[in-house]
């Protein structure tokens, strides 16, 4: 486990703390005006017998509170705070309360359709929302030793587990979430059933007789309807036989993810191999230059291969937090450094556009381009908001990032039996059987990372070369160049540590021009700048509107401008800007005029009001 103390991270964590935590708090107990309403702890007051009135929001509210518990869970590892801590406790609480006999938990079928229970997995989000609390009641465990939480999500996973199964009654999860909740339930009880259960939904999902057919077919009402597609909910086909990934984003890499746990903890090979198949789909062909995943907001989905429009594109926030999860679940498969670089890019692109810098406003869509008038406005386009809005009908992405950012340390090292590994460049302490192991660094603005070793052991350090680093970076031990082999994208240093050595890793940090594979369309003749691990963006707020009409020339100069006010590194370049008359269309050509171009970090757009914004830029090249 590390401990963070980073000029990066510390800040956003404290956020996250301070304000996140209690302003999400505040809004589900709907005290924020202005925002969309919640009612999700007045659900469970009703369910609890403690007030009066109607169950209101999505069929999966409850799954709010518990991703807020869990990542309140995190923020208590990181240090006390009794405040949030009460608050916490007084929710568990009610939660128990509102927990029926034999431990069914759903506020929405025990207040709304008591009749219902278990009739309707496709669309109703039962197992989703006990997996989500289930999460949380480990994470409230682990932080503070507290099993109140615990053993009423036990009872919940004992009645699931019982009722569900080989030769019990069959089903499986609308919306995968059950499968990693049973397993880390596994991990922190040893109770086999939670994981023989985990596999079996795994195992069940996409056998013929379709189980959803079957439902379908055993009740005669629907909450959104009777549309059926089996690759929605990754059910086609068993799951060891996918090889690419379809569906709800969402949905699909949260199975993948426990996929990828379960096949680690049983030596399941053929699982390892579908969900190095399912990964190598996305990453390589259905992934944007963000880490954003889903190019549709028709079912929230995947679409095809190199499908990926800027303008009309889905990229969930909670799709790039799965991959995080995904990729972390990888590593404990085989240490990669393929998957810890989808790990970072996620989190300093895909995940933190997602909340704006004041913790306040969130984005659902993360969308690589925005026209003020289009974006949020014409029916095509109304899913892709041009600014961050306080809340959603719909909120799963704002606790999503809460509990990932707050449990950060988890995903910064990792070991395996050859030794350790360092996934992610954040200061702070990592310690582990004995090893103490300090980092400092200003990543992602400097490249400069060292290790100080703080007692004397035996062990082989592994530390992560980016692939977006090339060949430039270098390692040094104790001041003197190391000539360190690469495995799998680390760098290896085998040695006997004394107290106080120290490494140092160097990577060039300058912006660089990145291109997309020609298939795909929405790129055509377009280039994007990238500096370390982060994306840029062009914004009308540095580079007027009509950012269609600007052009960088190939050869032009990117240069590092630091931005103090700002807590940023943006690069601007000497481009151009084409003018036309007001004529639709004309005989004549547009004339150039040259102008500076600023690009600043995509998570940090949307930041200073309503404007256009664009990643990928036209470029100006006297090659074509």
């Amino acid at each position: 486990m590390m401990k963070i103390n980073d000029n990066f991270w510390s800040p956003i964590q404290n956020l996250m703390m301070e304000v996140v935590l209690p302003y999400q708090l505040d809004i589900m107990e709907d005290k924020v005006p202005g925002a969309e309403k919640s009612h999700a702890v007045q659900n469970f007051r009703i369910a609890a017998g403690k007030a009066e009135g109607e169950f209101y929001g999505m069929v999966f509210q409850d799954s709010d509170i518990a991703k807020w518990l869990e990542a309140v869970a995190y923020a208590l590892q990181l240090k006390p705070n009794k405040t949030l801590e009460k608050k916490a406790d007084e929710m568990i609480a009610l939660i128990g309360d509102a927990q029926e006999d034999d431990g069914y938990l759903n506020t929405y079928f025990s207040v709304k359709e008591p009749e219902h229970k278990w009739q309707n997995l496709l669309e109703c989000h039962e197992l989703y929302c006990s997996g989500h609390m289930i999460e949380a009641a480990v994470a409230y465990f682990e932080a503070t030793g507290k099993d109140t939480l615990l053993n009423i999500m036990r009872r919940n996973a004992d009645l699931i587990c019982s009722r569900f199964g080989e030769g019990k009654i069959r089903g499986i999860p609308g919306h995968q979430e059950i499968e990693l909740a049973l397993y880390r339930l596994y991990k922190v009880t040893s109770e086999p059933s939670y994981l023989e259960t985990a596999r079996y939904f795994l195992d069940e999902r996409g056998k013929e007789p379709n189980y959803f057919k079957e439902e379908l077919a055993s009740r005669n009402w629907y909450h959104w309807g009777n549309n059926f597609d089996p690759e929605y909910g990754q059910n086609h086909l068993p799951v060891r036989k996918q090889t690419e990934a379809v569906g709800h984003s969402v949905r699909a890499v949260y199975m993948y993810t426990a996929m990828a746990a379960i096949a680690a903890e049983t030596g399941d090979k053929e699982l390892s191999l579908a969900c190095r198949t399912l990964w190598d789909n996305i990453v390589n062909k259905r992934m944007y230059i963000t880490g954003g995943i889903g190019s549709t907001r028709h079912g929230e989905a995947f679409t095809i291969d190199y499908d990926l429009p800027n303008d009309t594109i889905y990229a969930e926030t909670c799709a790039s937090v799965a991959m995080v999860f995904f990729a972390r679940k990888m590593l404990e498969l085989e240490p990669k450094g393929e998957y810890a670089d989808i790990m970072e890019k996620e989190l300093y692109n895909g995940i933190l556009s997602g909340m704006q810098l004041d913790g306040k406003k969130f984005f659902y869509v993360n969308p690589l381009e925005v026209v003020a008038g289009v974006s949020g406005e014409l029916p095509d386009y109304k899913h892709a908001l041009p600014e961050r809005p306080e809340w959603f009908g719909c909120a799963c992405c704002p606790p999503n990032v809460a509990r990932l950012v707050t449990s950060l340390g988890q995903y910064a090292w990792g070991e395996a039996a050859d030794g350790i590994y360092n996934h992610l460049y954040i200061g702070g302490i990592y310690e582990m059987d004995g090893v103490t192991i300090e980092t400092t660094t200003d990543y992602p603005w400097e490249g400069f990372v060292s290790y100080t070793i703080k007692n004397s052991a035996d062990f082989n350090l592994f530390v992560r070369v980016p692939e977006w680093a090339g060949d430039d970076w270098e390692i040094s031990v104790n001041g003197q160049s190391y000539q360190a082999s690469l495995k799998n994208g680390y760098a290896a240093i085998k040695r006997s540590w004394q107290t106080g050595d120290t490494v140092k890793l160097t990577l060039e940090m300058q912006a660089k021009r990145v291109y997309a594979s020609t298939k795909v369309r929405a790129n055509a003749g377009c280039v994007a700048i990238m500096r370390g691990p982060l994306i840029y963006c062009f914004e009308s707020h540095d580079n007027g509107t009509n950012l269609s009409a600007l052009r960088l020339p190939r050869d032009a100069k990117l240069i590092d401008n630091k931005e103090e006010a700002l807590g940023l590194v943006a690069v601007t370049a000497w481009g151009t800007r084409l003018e036309s008359s007001d004529n639709l269309y004309s005989f004549a050509p547009p004339s150039a005029k040259e102008t500076q171009l600023r690009a600043i970090p995509y998570y940090a757009w949307g930041n200073r009001g309503l404007g256009d914004m664009r990643v990928w830029i036209l470029e100006r090249s006297d090659i074509f």
